[in-house]
């Protein structure tokens, strides 16, 4: 699709391995993943209007070339519900981007400032994941968030590209299937958004074989016929 080409030859001319946050959900919303409403802003009175416009609560992620793991850096700040509390974070993502620098001896590129995005409701968490291999090429990888993952390990693998009946065999393999079923009186998730979802990362990649690695973690899938969300989002690519 031409809008990740054109974001990808973007992204290596200035010798980026990876692509910005909004960057990266420009790129999924064209493949038609549901992301949550966003924007940018390059100052605290335009982070404001941003805001306002999509919505409080909001999130605002810093956007630099520079900056990879925004949370390491104190990039990242969430929940955000009034005017003051945007303008305060602003502010603190800026100063805290400058401190990263000086500790890393990089003069921080800042031009771009943030990423305002719609604060999601909280669903229930799965990650989607595809790394490359030098020998079998794309897998992409699904499993529940948190917990199941860092600790349980439970995901499951498959080669790119898939059919619809792989996207939902591989919901139905991992150990903790039943959680999307709805237990204890919990409503089922929306397996089918989540298909759809899957179905799109594949043919993404499958369409730009220069990403090397992507991560849609977390996921948020909710009640059966409310969809799901891709929260924050990763993409490398080659360069």
């Amino acid at each position: 699709m031409k809008i990740a080409k054109k974001i990808f030859e973007t992204a290596r001319s200035e010798n980026r391995s990876f692509v910005l946050e909004n960057e990266a959900k420009e790129i999924m919303r064209a493949y038609g993943i549901p992301v949550p409403p966003f924007d940018t802003a390059t100052t605290a009175d335009e982070a404001v209007e941003k805001s306002k416009e999509i919505g409080f609560p909001v999130v605002l992620k810093i956007l630099s070339k520079d900056i990879l793991h925004k949370s390491d850096a104190g990039g990242v700040k969430v929940n955000l519900r009034t005017e003051d509390e945007v303008r305060e974070a602003f502010q603190t993502i800026m100063e805290n981007a400058r401190k990263y620098g000086e500790e890393h001896g990089i003069d921080v590129d800042l031009s771009r400032g943030v990423f305002v995005s719609k604060f999601a409701d909280e669903g229930t968490e799965v990650i989607i994941g595809v790394t490359r291999d030098p020998q079998f090429g794309h897998a992409i990888m699904f499993g529940l968030g948190g917990i199941f993952v860092e600790v349980l390990k439970d995901v499951t693998f498959r080669l790119i590209p898939l059919t619809e009946s792989d996207a939902r065999e591989m919901i139905r393999e991992i150990k903790a299937a039943k959680i999307l079923d709805g237990i204890r009186g919990q409503p089922p998730r929306d397996t089918d958004a989540l298909v759809k979802v899957i179905l799109a990362v594949s043919k993404m990649v499958e369409e730009n074989p220069e990403i090397r690695e992507l991560d849609c973690n977390p996921t948020f899938v909710y009640e059966k016929g409310n969809g799901a969300l891709v929260v924050d989002a990763r993409i490398l690519i080659d360069v």
